[in-house]
């Protein structure tokens, strides 16, 4: 499993690394906090693989890493080699780049 520490991911972001962030959380959680990026909840996946680019690396977050890692998992099945899983999800995230995000 590729993943990716939020320090890591806030450096790619500090620096402009092209990158695509997918947010695979459900639509109410995106509500609550949000890093940006395309949201795409879990189950929609395969029918919107489309619009996930195989050209950049792709970074994968839920709320605590074990969605994004399955999703990840299913996308380096489909091809994509430059998935990475956002490690402990949006709550490390909160708790070591960005805690003003509401944790929940």
């Amino acid at each position: 499993m590729t993943t990716i520490s939020p320090i890591e991911l806030n450096r790619w972001r500090a620096d402009d690394k092209a990158h695509q962030l997918i947010d695979v959380r459900e639509d109410y959680e995106v509500e609550i906090c949000s890093m940006g990026g395309l949201h795409i909840p879990m189950n929609e996946i395969m029918e919107r693989m489309s619009e996930i680019s195989k050209d950049i690396p792709v970074v994968v977050h839920c709320k605590s890493g074990r969605r994004s890692e399955a999703v990840v998992a299913h996308l380096m099945r489909y091809g994509y080699q430059n998935a990475f899983s956002l490690d402990g999800g949006i709550i490390a995230w909160i708790e070591t780049v960005e805690p003003a995000l509401e944790k929940y």
